[in-house]
């Protein structure tokens, strides 16, 4: 009887301090990518354009008004801004006063991340192609990637005003973007539940933006077709 009571004592023991030493590491269930932020090939702040500039998202990843996948932005969208935008203004002002300085025409400033941008793009110092240059991708890395048996719409959601943030988390204060839910069914039921017709008012899991009150479907076939 003893012995009986030492074993399940040890068990126990040995299930608890399992679960403080995954309630204290970074340990997830398989397929959440909670907090994945991989570098990405150009060091683009959304702290900057979504938060300081304050760029609506739909104007880089237009495509979620109008299509399943949001998409990321074409280089095109980029060079709206960036053909005249080359480098920070604290460095132009610089070089405006070094060239001031000694009588000289101030030469364009390029940083060195926007530098990344014109060559794949095969621009020139003066933004100009390159001779023989063929402009090419930018290898991005994917940071949201839901399984393919998932058919989640980013025009309905935008369509009945969900906020970008509600999935995404707070990108405007993001300086390399993260995976900030788990994406997981779970999670997204839960979302759908809490805009039953009963649920006005109700906030989203784990975030403090307000929702749409209308009710959304928890029907199997609306998401896995």
């Amino acid at each position: 009887m003893f012995t009986l009571i030492v074993k399940i004592f040890v068990g126990c023991a040995g299930v608890l301090g399992l679960v403080f030493l995954i309630s204290g590491t970074d340990v997830h269930l398989p397929g959440d990518h909670t907090g994945f932020s991989p570098e990405q090939p150009i060091a683009y702040s959304h702290a900057l354009h979504a938060g300081e500039l304050g760029i609506d998202c739909l104007y880089c990843h237009y495509g979620a008004r109008s299509s399943p996948v949001a998409g990321i932005p074409p280089a095109s969208v980029c060079m709206n801004c960036h053909k005249a935008v080359t480098a920070r203004w604290d460095d132009v002002l610089q070089e405006k006063a070094l060239a001031k300085q000694e009588g000289r025409e101030p030469r364009r400033i390029i940083s060195p991340e926007l530098r990344k941008l014109y060559d794949a793009l095969g621009l020139d110092d003066n933004l100009e192609p390159r001779p023989g240059v063929e402009p090419r991708p930018i290898q991005w890395v994917r940071v949201h990637d839901l399984p393919d048996y998932v058919a989640f719409d980013h025009r309905v959601h935008v369509a009945r005003g969900v906020e970008c943030q509600t999935c995404h988390g707070p990108v405007e204060t993001m300086e390399r973007i993260r995976q900030e839910s788990s994406l997981s069914m779970g999670w997204c039921i839960e979302c759908h539940r809490i805009n039953s017709p009963q649920g006005e008012g109700a906030l989203p899991p784990g975030l403090g933006h307000p929702r749409v009150n209308p009710h959304v479907t928890t029907d199997c076939a609306a998401c896995h077709y």
